[in-house]
């Protein structure tokens, strides 16, 4: 399989890094980087008070959160590209259908 650029980046850098961890850990670690992200809507909102206007760590968490998802597909052997595309087109398939992206 062919990563892309972005993939192979992140394969060659965990590999140099010496951090490769099993999928559960991963899995664990992601999970725990969409909290950060969303503590830092949270915080940017005043909690739900105000509207939402990222703050300086918005960006820094989004990378958290990307790298840690592409963590787990090389780990898995997922392509993001080729996975981007199909969900793609099965978003476009459902909009078609019932004018909607929505899975229900």
């Amino acid at each position: 399989m062919s990563l892309s650029p972005f993939q192979e980046s992140v394969a060659r850098f965990v590999e140099t890094h010496h951090l490769e961890i099993v999928i559960e850990a991963r899995l664990l670690d992601l999970a725990s980087e969409v909290g950060e992200l969303a503590k830092e809507a949270l915080k940017a909102t005043h909690y739900g008070r105000k509207s939402f206007q990222p703050s300086a760590a918005w960006a820094g968490e989004l990378g958290d959160v990307f790298f840690s998802l592409v963590c787990v597909a090389n780990s898995t052997g997922v392509d993001l590209e080729e996975a981007l595309q199909q969900v793609l087109r099965k978003y476009e398939q459902r909009l078609a259908r019932k004018g909607d992206a929505g899975s229900q």
